[in-house]
């Protein structure tokens, strides 16, 4: 029987070396969207984390024949009632239409809609909902989130997204001045993949052939 597999369903590096850190215990060959580059494209539409990182993971698994691995994840910031949310990753698309707007075009446009706000009421979250979707259907579903403070500079050149502008009050630096190794015990990712990995261990004793090709792509 060949190594046990599964497919991040994504293609952002910063999401698949966090990923690939967390999940390398467990032995599993992780496979990405990059082994896959005629898998059709997901539109995530949905108006939760959830309901966008289910449609991703189960056309993934669908399509690869694989048990597929996708998340939702964004920023939600109490003085601007929750926004970005699900919008986070094209929160600044109304300025760089029609091109994706880059990490920064969107946490500057957040520290101008913030700029007269006070320290005291820019408390955010990031929130990470995760959905591991097998071929046949089947879904489990997981969800972290770190608390913090939307700071008035970005700082630091690590992580990606809004992490230079999160500031983490326990560690006096943002979540891009933080390092890898804190950052994966630390943040909304870490913490649904850690109430995943539990489950992930179980079926992989239990039932291995659930993460072996159940058909061939195209059939």
């Amino acid at each position: 029987m060949a190594a046990p597999a599964l497919v991040i369903a994504t293609a952002n590096p910063g999401k698949i070396r966090e990923l690939d850190a967390l999940l390398a215990e467990l032995g599993i060959s992780l496979k990405t969207l990059a082994d896959y580059p005629e898998c059709p494209e997901v539109v995530e539409d949905g108006d939760t984390f959830k309901a966008n990182a289910a449609k991703k993971a189960l056309a993934v698994a669908a399509y690869t024949g694989l048990p597929a691995l996708a998340d939702d994840s964004g920023l939600e910031v109490d003085a601007l009632s929750g926004r970005p949310g699900v919008l986070s990753a094209r929160y600044a698309s109304d300025r760089t239409a029609p091109a994706r707007p880059t990490d920064e075009d969107n946490y500057r446009k957040l520290l101008e809609e913030l700029a007269e706000i006070p320290w005291e009421q820019r408390r955010a979250r990031f929130v990470c909902c995760i959905v591991l979707a097998f071929p046949k259907g089947r879904t489990i579903v997981t969800k972290g989130t770190c608390e913090g403070i939307i700071n008035f500079t970005p700082r630091g050149t690590g992580g990606f997204g809004y992490d230079p502008v999160f500031w983490l009050p326990q560690y006096n630096c943002t979540m891009a001045e933080v390092g890898l190794e804190v950052k994966n015990q630390i943040s909304h990712r870490a913490k649904a993949l850690q109430q995943l990995k539990t489950t992930l261990a179980e079926l992989l004793g239990r039932e291995p052939s659930l993460f072996q090709p159940a058909k061939s792509i195209g059939t």
